[in-house]
């Protein structure tokens, strides 16, 4: 009976790991591997998404300087279009592309052929050789991850020619320069030039350089070689962290569902380094389709930038070098709480949105259930709140595998209590971000840009003498609707057209124009409605003195009627927009810094007699109001914080010490119950408080009550 063949021996263990215990491993088989794909060629290789075509490959066995069969097979593409280049390189064409094996059976093939050809050469652990390191990282395993293809471990770790070679000869060109005709014409090598097979000449010319190279020293020669990280790797940035420019890029169109996993299975093939992907959120705390990616050197780097506008699914993500310091700025963080939840390793990230302000980690963990367990109970559970210890609705939770984050995201949209919860994929850098964003939020907003209005006289309208302009282009100007009026532009009012901004501080479309008469406005309205600006129709109806108020001072003028300002109390409300009147009257913080004091209140410290303001300069200098921000709504409870001239009751109550100092005397009502000197004085930074002591707050002496009847109220020279 004759005996089975012997079966060749599996791969050995991983290269990379037996490196790092012997400086200088016994070399074992080489496999020389040379591809194309069906588009760019040399170091273009892999930028153009193309599917790779053609292999080929040649085992050296380095001890003996024996060499095996060279191979060769064509791969079947699913785009059979071949690029002019690779056309006439090749000599290929799309029937014999159509004709041959996909790549799952190529590699399987090439496999058992590797195999059998190790073992006759003598067996032992063989690694891979190619020429530069496109042909693995940026054409290989990219497409095998788009086609959900699972690699041998053979492709993980590879010697690149180019870089053995400049290690015995540094005095010539950059390893990154150099291709196999090079260097077979610095060592001398006589090559086949007649061999015109595509593919073969390289192989036989590499296989001639790596014998050449072998007859030297060999002391550092194929000691060290090139591993392809196998799964990303998530972990913490700190703030103080100093990352090279020359290893980040940002990467920008990603859906905004991706998580950081998909983020790296974009970028297959390269080496990202540990917590290297930070997925940036836009002002409201979600995602905004960018990332910013760090990669262990600058050479991936470079790698990465040639995947700019290939695609993740049906989108193409755009790829843009960035700076070490944007990193940082997403990615950074300086919490003890966050560097302790995220010091666990091989953890996957869930963000969950939308808890109750009440709800505890027995609560979450009782929504989540025994089926998905978070890592370390209540440990892995990290709360996000406001800088006053207010819950914010938001959490992260770890888990310990991937199998049960998939059983936690299956909650997504459940019911806790009265409220449903969203459950996202999350990253450390994204954990990093909200905990920022929120810790370095102010107690009370604040303009982020201080206006400089002229104060003009604004005469109180009667009747519906208004109109209002409705749909707008955001680039449209005065000047631009001045012309849109026409003749009908003779009759504004002085500095009577007013602008409005969204909360973003991006034109609305809005703008509100006051007119000599009710009947102008109408007749106004009649003629323009409509009318087209800039490829856009603009509706014009008319309205009241007092909707245009209400509305530029946060409320909403819609079809089903008007509504109040947000946050705005009804018993502090001024009855117009245009005046300051002697009764308490609710000031904005931003509006009370543009003025000086004696423009708000008397020297005497008693409300003068109503003057108008006017909160908008003429037409000659344009000024857009952010009508959302003169009724900012703090994160606190109750409903507004209001800065109001002090009434005669609370000054009787001041110290005489207080009442002899010079300024002006103004009243908070609204102040948090949290609120201590340093917040009350951060409030008034743009003033010039009185004397350097902080004597001059000074709580009002009112009786007890409770928070559902009156807010804290505070008196402030």
């Amino acid at each position: 009976m004759t005996p089975p063949p012997p079966q060749p021996p599996p791969p050995g263990p991983n290269p990379a790991a037996d490196s790092a215990a012997d400086p200088c491993p016994e070399l074992g088989p080489l496999i020389v591997l040379f591809g194309a794909t069906a588009g760019a060629l040399g170091p273009d290789l892999g930028s153009d998404e193309t599917d790779l075509i053609l292999l080929v490959w040649q085992v050296v066995e380095p001890r003996s300087r024996q060499v095996g069969t060279l191979h060769k097979s064509l791969i079947r593409a699913e785009a059979a279009a071949l690029s002019p280049q690779c056309r006439e390189a090749s000599g290929l064409s799309a029937d014999s592309l159509a004709r041959a094996e996909p790549l799952d059976k190529v590699l399987q093939q090439f496999s058992q052929l590797v195999s059998g050809d190790v073992a006759l050469l003598g067996g032992g652990p063989y690694m891979l050789c190619t020429d530069g390191q496109q042909l693995l990282r940026q054409v290989l395993h990219p497409e095998a991850s788009r086609k959900n293809l699972v690699l041998p471990d053979t492709f993980f770790s590879f010697y690149d020619l180019r870089r053995e070679f400049h290690v015995q000869h540094p005095s010539t060109r950059l390893a990154r320069d150099l291709t196999v005709a090079t260097m077979a014409q610095d060592l001398g090598l006589e090559t086949d030039a007649t061999e015109d097979d595509f593919g073969v000449w390289e192989v036989k010319t590499m296989v001639a350089i790596i014998l050449h190279l072998l007859e030297g020293p060999s002391g550092q020669l194929f000691s060290k070689p090139e591993v392809v990280k196998q799964k990303y790797e998530t972990g913490p940035c700190s703030k103080g962290d100093v990352v090279d420019s020359e290893t980040v890029v940002r990467a920008r169109g990603l859906p905004w569902q991706s998580s950081d996993q998909d983020v790296a299975r974009f970028f297959k093939g390269l080496n990202i380094a540990r917590g290297g992907v930070a997925l940036c959120l836009n002002a409201q705390g979600r995602r905004n389709g960018e990332a910013l990616i760090r990669f262990v050197d600058s050479e991936q780097r470079d790698l990465a930038l040639q995947r700019h506008k290939h695609h993740m699914g049906i989108r193409y993500i755009e790829v843009y070098k960035a700076t070490g310091e944007e990193f940082v700025k997403i990615a950074g963080g300086t919490s003890l709480e966050v560097a302790r939840f995220l010091s666990r390793e091989d953890q996957v990230i869930l963000r969950l949105r939308g808890l109750p302000f009440s709800a505890g980690p027995a609560d979450v963990l009782g929504f989540l259930g025994p089926e998905c367990p978070v890592t370390g109970g209540a440990d892995g559970l990290l709360f996000v709140r406001h800088p006053d210890g207010r819950p914010t609705g938001d959490a992260f939770a770890l888990f310990a595998c991937e199998e049960l984050a998939q059983a936690a995201l299956r909650r997504h949209k459940g019911m806790l209590g009265k409220r449903y919860i969203e459950l996202f994929r999350s990253t450390a850098a994204e954990v990093q971000q909200v905990l920022n964003r929120y810790a370095s939020s102010p107690l009370l907003p604040t303009l982020t840009a201080p206006l400089l209005p002229i104060p003009f006289p604004l005469a109180a309208g009667t009747g519906r003498d208004c109109v209002r302009l409705r749909g707008l282009p955001y680039t449209a100007t005065i000047e631009d609707i001045l012309s849109f009026l026409g003749e009908a532009a003779a009759d504004i009012r002085p500095h009577g057209v007013h602008m409005v901004l969204n909360q973003q501080g991006r034109p609305s479309g809005d703008a509100f124009i006051q007119m000599t008469s009710a009947e102008r406005a109408i007749a106004a309205a009649q003629r323009c409605h409509k009318k087209v600006m800039k490829e856009r129709y603009v509706e014009v109806v008319p309205c009241s003195t007092e909707e245009m108020s209400r509305v530029l001072m946060g409320g909403t003028l819609g079809r089903s009627g008007m509504s109040p300002p947000p946050c705005k109390l009804p018993c502090l409300s001024p009855p117009t927009y245009a005046t300051f009147q002697a009764t308490p009257t609710l000031i904005p913080t931003e509006t009370a810094a543009l003025y000086p004091s004696s423009a708000l209140l008397s020297a005497a410290r008693v409300p003068a007699a109503p003057t108008p303001v006017a909160y908008y300069p003429g037409p000659a200098t344009q000024l857009y109001m952010n009508y959302t921000a003169y009724y900012p709504s703090p994160p606190v409870s109750p409903t507004t914080v209001g800065y109001l001239t002090t009434p005669p009751a609370a000054l009787a109550s001041a110290p005489t010490s207080v009442l002899s100092q010079p300024g002006t005397l103004v009243r908070m009502q609204g102040v948090p119950y949290t609120a201590g000197m340093k917040d009350l004085l951060s409030v008034f930074q743009a003033y010039q408080l009185a004397p350097d002591d902080y004597t001059s707050l000074m709580h009002v002496g009112d009786p007890p009550r409770t928070v559902l009847q009156t807010p804290k109220e505070w008196v402030c020279l």
